[in-house]
């Protein structure tokens, strides 16, 4: 008799989650419903400066509207998350919305827990981040949560608006740290396939990747279940298809309505507690502390992973190679064809990390909360030089 495969999966806050309609019109509707009296707004700077979209849901929220607010750079620097956070405090914000990648859906989770902790100072930021003991343990601080919500308009694949999880990168060590309480999660996620015409290719596709990598390492996790299996079974499928249709037809609206459902479901393993592997992990660094676009991490180092667990125990890898359309390839060679075919780097020599990084980055993993989850153990910097090497 086969071992029975046990399994647990846990749920955010999050209420709804609103699939093709205008963002303007679900934000207004979602205003009314809270009552919300004073809604801010964190906005990417580019949708604000170059595109009518943020005018627009402004005037949906009508007198509801409390204050506008853009300029959170990539990966939420401290002082910047700080600084918006300030803004909402002054605007006296009963809601936050979040419209923009995902460096702007990370501070806009963070801003109503650092008021809810009157956090004042970028010192203030330590006493809530997520930490990683001595023995790969995660310790998570925070046991009293945000009260504001937040409703979520992403623009790109990342999928983090569906995490109770959001990460700020600390200037002075340059390292991405993470927080999470249940309440940061939105009480609505908005997916407006029309407003990410205006998202830059390279961005777009990037970020979906990254979303491909949640799906690649729940398929390939020795700690995930037949539900979280099924939900990453269906996003890779969906991104498979959608990924390449919106290249050759950035107006196929459809075409990225899907890639925003398949980003969407592959997120449902991760904040349902299927933990991450080596390329998140090593992802986290070279965003946070090397200064790599949030996608790009995964479109290097997915690959490399991928065939570094598979010296370990490839038996799971199988299904991976299958959802991207090549069964009996080997799964890091049918990504590395369908990352390669979308246009994006593979190597960190692409993304400017040089040999003379690998040491700190691979100290810095084993810090990181998905550090030591790798199907195939990781029990030191050296595994992890070991997959910078062959990504080099």
């Amino acid at each position: 008799m086969a071992e029975l495969r046990r399994g647990e999966m846990g749920f955010t806050a999050t209420e709804r989650v609103c699939m093709g309609a205008p963002a303007a019109e679900a934000v207004g509707d979602q205003a009314e419903r809270m009552g919300a009296r004073r809604v801010f707004l964190l906005v990417g700077s580019t949708l604000r400066q170059e595109t009518g979209e943020i005018r627009r849901i402004e005037a949906a929220l009508g007198e509801r509207h409390g204050a506008t607010w853009s300029g959170i750079p990539p990966h939420a620097p401290r002082a910047d998350v700080l600084a918006a956070t300030d803004a909402a405090r002054e605007a006296r914000a009963d809601l936050v919305v979040t419209v923009g990648g995902g460096s702007v859906t990370d501070a806009g989770k963070i801003v109503p827990l650092l008021i809810r902790h009157d956090v004042r100072t970028v010192e203030g930021f330590e006493a809530l981040r997520t930490r990683v003991n001595e023995d790969g343990a995660v310790v998570n601080p925070i046991t009293i949560g945000p009260e504001i919500r937040v409703v979520c308009v992403p623009t790109t694949l990342s999928g983090g608006e569906f995490n109770t999880l959001s990460g700020a990168t600390d200037e002075a060590t340059r390292h991405k740290q993470g927080y999470e309480h249940r309440a940061m999660a939105p009480v609505l996620v908005v997916l407006d396939p029309a407003l990410t015409i205006h998202t830059p290719p390279w961005l777009w596709l990037s970020t979906g990747v990254r979303s491909v990598d949640h799906a690649v390492e729940t398929l390939a996790s020795d700690k995930s279940n037949y539900f979280a299996d099924g939900m990453a079974d269906s996003a890779l499928t969906l991104l498979a298809e959608g990924l390449p249709r919106s290249k050759s037809d950035p107006r196929d609206l459809d075409a990225r309505l899907m890639c925003q459902v398949g980003a969407w479901q592959s997120m449902i393993s991760i904040i349902g507690g299927v933990p991450m592997g080596a390329s998140h992990a090593i992802g986290h660094i070279l965003g946070g502390t090397c200064d790599v676009p949030h996608g790009y991490t995964s479109c290097v180092m997915s690959p490399y992973v991928l065939a570094w667990n598979a010296h370990y125990d490839d038996s799971r890898q199988a299904r991976i190679a299958k959802c991207l359309g090549r069964p009996g390839v080997a799964a890091s060679r049918a990504l590395d064809d369908f990352i390669r075919e979308l246009g994006m780097p593979r190597t960190l020599a692409e993304v400017g990390v040089g040999p003379d990084r690998f040491q700190q980055i691979a100290d810095y993993t084993m810090l990181d909360i998905w550090g030591r989850t790798n199907p195939r153990p990781v029990r030191s910097p050296q595994d992890i030089l070991e997959i910078l090497t062959a990504a080099a």
